[in-house]
């Protein structure tokens, strides 16, 4: 515990502060560690990102690889063991691009981009004794739609929704849903100036409807789209990408802890690499970041909000470390609540390359996620990033009249407590106050000299 002790500038006063820390969740630095390289055997080019499922392991889908090289469905171990589950033979699926969902009876579901009988797509699961059946086989000439290349969501009704690529009435691609008995319903057939092409899943808001966008279509010159569809069936395009508000969104949304939702598209914004964006409850679309490439580029993955209320993702281009195309092998960012943009890894090919999907944070606090390409064989690679703490520090302190102003160094969105006794010797600290939320890298609060002699002061970074 580091202690500092002030001149005796006060009348019969003698202030001595200290601080402490309890677990931080935000990363001042990161560690970054290579997990696994994938080697085609077990596995290449995992498009997809993670999920951490009910036994603390990771599972996955890779594009390629595997026995077949029609790709894979894998377990790693929290240290970076890797199990191949399936090998996909093109007969019962072929190519996933999309990650998986774990169901509470423990089961795993997903969709491969293609294989199956009509060798358009299939929607699978995996019992928890390893048996893998096909729900559905996707067929283009039967307008169900075909190529799936987001995943499923389960809804709260237990049915499980999705989209295809293309497919559907009109060729554009289609919005689905499957009940836990294999029956296929098709609910959307996008027309072009409604969207087009839906290359990501869906996420069910609190208000019970489905959400989701387009890479392609719209009213504005055919950028994508973001689009709700209610419970009760009815379709509504919200927005139309025009390219300086973002373009072509290839990931889904998340709504955050504010109701609002917020994603990326692959292209568009100030520069044209992409940006990150909100879109609030009451329909106003808000560019909070175009990416400039070496800031990042191309941003293909979705954002998630972490723990910490920050929010962090991914982009498949830009960053520190320039390719042979004269762009960088992609980075990890983090998105803070006053929506600030941080660079906290820059791939540079033997760590990873182009990573194509977003991050999951596990129960340990760690960010773990996949890179489609770079590592050992050029064939992918899963991380993790780690985060080491930085404790809060007092930096001044200051008199005016009966009152202290204390000042400490904060991260922006991190809750602190700060603590007092008037002896070292007593068992427990005081509060000051109410725990506050740091708005600022440098946060202040108040104490009345009092009738004390002395206090030692601590602050707290709170969980």
């Amino acid at each position: 515990m580091h202690k500092m002790k002030l001149p005796r500038i006060f009348p019969l006063l003698s202030w001595v502060m200290t601080f402490g820390f309890a677990a931080c969740s935000v990363p001042a630095a990161v560690i970054f560690t290579n997990l696994v390289s994938f080697n085609q055997t077990n596995g290449a080019f995992p498009n997809a990102g993670l999920i951490q499922g009910q036994d603390g392991n990771f599972y996955g889908t890779t594009s390629s690889g595997g026995i077949g090289s029609s790709g894979t469905m894998f377990q790693m171990t929290p240290l970076g063991t890797l199990t191949n589950l399936v090998s996909f033979n093109g007969s019962n699926g072929a190519a996933p691009r999309a990650g998986l969902i774990q169901v509470l009876n423990g089961d795993f579901y997903g969709t491969t981009y293609n294989g199956g009988s009509n060798n358009a797509g299939t929607l699978f699961q995996l019992a928890t004794n390893g048996t893998l059946t096909t729900l559905v086989t996707l067929a283009f000439a039967n307008t169900n739609g075909a190529y799936p290349i987001g995943g499923l969501i389960q809804g709260r009704d237990g049915s499980f929704y999705g989209t295809t690529a293309i497919g559907g009435t009109n060729g554009y691609g289609t919005v689905f849903k499957v009940a836990t008995n294999g029956t296929f319903t098709l609910l959307v057939s996008f027309d072009n100036t409604n969207g087009a092409s839906p290359y990501s899943g869906l996420v069910q808001a609190s208000d019970g409807s489905l959400y989701g966008t387009t890479y392609q279509g719209g009213t504005n010159g055919g950028y994508g789209t973001l689009f709700k569809l209610a419970t009760n069936g009815a379709f509504a395009s919200l927005v139309s990408f025009g390219n300086t508000n973002g373009a072509n969104p290839y990931a889904g949304l998340v709504q955050g802890s504010d109701g609002n939702f917020y994603g990326t598209t692959f292209y568009g914004g100030s520069k044209n690499y992409g940006t990150v964006f909100k879109f609030t409850t009451n329909g106003v679309l808000t560019t909070l970041v175009s990416f400039g490439n070496t800031n990042g580029a191309y941003p293909q993955g979705g954002i998630f909000q972490a723990s910490d209320g920050n929010c962090y993702g991914t982009t498949s281009a830009g960053g520190a470390y320039t390719n042979d195309a004269g762009l960088g092998y992609g980075t990890i960012f983090e998105l803070s609540t006053n929506e600030t943009l941080t660079t906290l890894v820059s791939f540079n090919g033997t760590n990873g390359a182009s990573p194509q999907a977003g991050l999951v944070q596990s129960t340990d606090g760690n960010f773990y996620g996949t890179t489609a390409n770079g590592g050992t064989d050029d064939y992918g690679t899963v991380y993790r990033l780690g985060v080491i703490v930085t404790p809060p520090i007092f930096l001044t302190v200051g008199r005016t009249g009966g009152t202290l102003t204390l000042t400490w160094s904060a991260t922006v969105g991190q809750n602190y407590q700060m603590l007092y006794k008037t002896n070292l010797t007593q068992a427990t600290w005081s509060n000051l106050n109410n725990s506050l939320s740091a708005t600022n890298p440098v946060m202040t609060t108040l104490d009345a000299t009092g009738p004390d002699r002395q206090r030692f002061y601590r602050i707290l970074l709170m969980p």
